[in-house]
């Protein structure tokens, strides 16, 4: 039996920690947006006309931004918590471009783009974006960093009998 024993202790692997991060990351952007619109009465993206082409592709770039910068932290060891900043501006620069570019692809001129890019930039759906990003992304690395064990019952003590 004590040579199938489990490790004892120590970091998440990076790749469990950036999937866990990422869905963390889409779960409290959508949330967060969410809850954002309904306290202020205003869609995130107020244009008639536009459909959802440009959330979903905002979205999706501010996701694969979020990935990329958090894999970037990471894989280093170790892995600082700074990354959490860079993070941040990464899925707010990819979900305010990503929107930008969501909206050229529904065949809108390029200054109504720019207005609906700029306008999340600005409001409280931007900051939004910033902090889902900032949080899912310092759980991450806390998730790295971690040298905690495993959590077990009192019962499974081998010593205390």
């Amino acid at each position: 039996m004590s040579a199938d024993q489990q490790p004892t202790g120590g970091p998440v692997r990076p790749v469990t920690a950036l999937v866990f991060a990422t869905v963390g990351y889409i779960a409290l952007l959508i949330f967060g947006l969410g809850m954002t619109s309904l306290a202020t009465g205003q869609d995130v993206i107020a244009t008639p006309g536009l459909g959802q082409v440009p959330g979903i592709v905002g979205t999706l770039v501010s996701t694969a931004a979020f990935a990329g910068a958090l894999w970037a932290t990471v894989r280093r060891r170790p892995a600082s918590f700074g990354g959490a900043a860079w993070t941040t501006i990464a899925c707010f620069a990819g979900y305010v471009g990503g929107v930008w570019f969501g909206a050229l692809a529904t065949g809108t001129d390029l200054a109504i783009a720019s207005v609906v890019a700029g306008r999340i930039a600005t409001s409280w759906f931007g900051l939004v974006i910033g902090a889902a990003g900032f949080v899912a992304g310092w759980a991450g690395i806390a998730l790295v960093r971690t040298r905690a064990q495993r959590p077990r019952w009192p019962w499974e003590d081998e010593f205390d009998e």
